[in-house]
């Protein structure tokens, strides 16, 4: 598969501030190559980087999200070197400081849950369905499922997900709060935007620290989360001069003057 093949596959269009990366793959339920995992893995890199862009939402062609692995080129892909962050679609989304908002359009299978988990939003269509086919085929997980699932959901659906591969529909899965909205097909993408807008207007470098102390915080115990917040809050107050307080003030006292944003 040459590059320009590969590039067909992983779409990106940028607009106001949003990048949208597309799994393009639909024949195939939008499987995944190891070419399309490394591709995959740059563009979230270059996005993170680029500065003309602050939210950027993931989704996929046709009837799936991304239906896992293409497992016709599994040896390709498995016997390659599992810690290789560069190629790691799912650790760059961990590495990237940018909120990231996971559009799922359909089918979110093994690999493709675990890209769903690694979103910091997750917006589901009606009829999409999240499943977790490791134990199933014999694959190891090694992009997150394993310690992210049960943090969310709990252990013991987590568990019962993965050891009998059963499928979690889109409505299951808003109720046990591992999606945040389940929305028709048609309005995905313009719910996924309305988040992202909404992400916009607010200040980009508190956005940014926002989403680092959060993803920060979960990896500690309550205690040591809470004095991390301290920590960065007091970091980032001594930072501040006067002409930037000023400006908060001003932008405060502008915004009391408008009506309250619309709910999401």
């Amino acid at each position: 598969m040459d590059q320009s093949e590969t590039e067909n596959l992983i779409l990106v269009s940028r607009q106001n501030g949003v990048a949208t990366i597309t799994i393009n793959r639909p024949k195939s339920l939008n499987s995944l190559t190891k070419a399309m995992m490394n591709r995959l893995a740059q563009q979230i890199k270059a996005l993170g980087l680029d500065d003309s862009v602050q939210v950027l939402v993931l989704t996929g062609s046709g009837r799936a999200f991304c239906s896992g692995v293409d497992l016709t080129r599994a040896e390709d892909v498995f016997k390659g070197d599992v810690k290789d962050v560069e190629g790691d679609p799912v650790a760059q989304m961990e590495l990237c400081k940018k909120p990231i908002i996971g559009a799922i359009n359909g089918f979110a299978v093994t690999a493709g849950f675990e890209i769903a988990l690694a979103c910091d939003i997750l917006v589901a269509a009606k009829g999409a369905k999240f499943m977790d086919t490791h134990s199933r085929f014999g694959i190891f997980p090694s992009w997150g499922l394993s310690q992210k699932l049960p943090r969310i959901i709990g252990a013991g659906r987590a568990k019962e997900a993965s050891l009998t591969a059963n499928p979690i529909s889109a409505e299951q899965a808003e109720k046990w709060g591992l999606v945040n909205y389940v929305v028709e097909q048609s309005e995905l993408m313009n719910k996924a935007n309305q988040i992202a807008e909404a992400i916009i207007r607010n200040n980009q470098d508190l956005v940014l620290r926002y989403k680092s102390v959060i993803n920060d915080g979960l990896k500690l115990d309550l205690g040591h989360a809470l004095s991390l917040e301290k920590e960065r809050a007091h970091e980032y107050y001594n930072g501040m001069t006067k002409e930037q307080f000023k400006k908060m003030q001003e932008f405060i006292a502008g915004r009391s003057t408008k009506k309250p944003p619309s709910k999401l």
